[in-house]
């Protein structure tokens, strides 16, 4: 009975020691490894102020009463505040956004690779969405979700989904979001698919998108707008 509690004890401990033996969520895209040991390192976030120098500054940003210049092709505007409008965030796993719509403006299908977003509309109508990731059966589709928003709605996009909003009226909306990380990253689909340095290869895309080059090329010399 005692070699078994006792081998008992030692699975528990081993699971839980496999629970935590997993690299943390990134806080940047990649983090190229350097061999100089002098070199400044900036690991999943940014390094530490000394806490005697901290002041109430560093956990302050002014300014979200401020409408954004939605005067853009896609006809929206973010404004963030994350790690690098409030130093005071690091390491806290929290950001927030306004997000300005002009009539008829978007903000267009996007995924924020390590963070969920809640959303609040505080004023205007607004028509949002997500799709969900690939499933498992080939003979399937990715879903669509979508709800309309009035002010005082509340809406949620998953980690890592594509996702939309779109002002459905004749006048202005405002948003704010709330984002599980301290640095989100923004992935706007048209402008990394088709405004990218240098261009994806327009053989790629005709076949992945099933069109003419011709179709390609012309989406690749526009001006693919980023609203952020």
């Amino acid at each position: 009975m005692a070699i078994q509690k006792i081998l008992v004890i030692a699975l528990v401990a081993l699971a839980s020691s496999l629970a935590y033996a997993s690299d943390p969520s990134p806080l940047q895209d990649f983090c190229v490894a350097v061999d100089d040991a002098k070199a400044s390192v900036f690991v999943n976030g940014k390094i530490c102020k000394d806490p005697k120098m901290v002041t109430a500054d560093d956990f302050f940003f002014s300014g979200l009463n401020k409408a954004g210049n939605t005067s853009n092709k896609v006809g929206s505007r973010v404004t963030p505040v994350n790690v690098n409008q409030i130093a005071g965030l690091n390491t806290l796993g929290i950001s927030l956004v306004r997000i300005d719509y002009a009539p008829y403006g978007q903000n267009p299908p996007h995924t924020h690779p390590r963070a969920t977003e809640i959303l609040v509309v505080v004023e205007g109508t607004l028509y949002v969405g997500f799709v969900t990731s690939n499933p498992a059966d080939p003979n399937q589709k990715n879903k669509l979700f979508t709800k309309v928003l009035y002010p005082g709605d509340v809406f949620v996009f998953p980690e890592g989904l594509i996702h939309f909003q779109f002002n459905t009226g004749k006048t202005n909306a405002v948003a704010f979001a709330g984002l599980s990380s301290q640095n989100p990253g923004v992935i706007t689909i048209a402008n990394a698919v088709f405004g990218s340095e240098p261009s994806i290869s327009s053989d790629v895309l005709a076949r992945a998108f099933q069109v003419d080059k011709d179709v390609i090329k012309y989406l690749q010399g526009q001006f693919w707008w980023n609203n952020n």
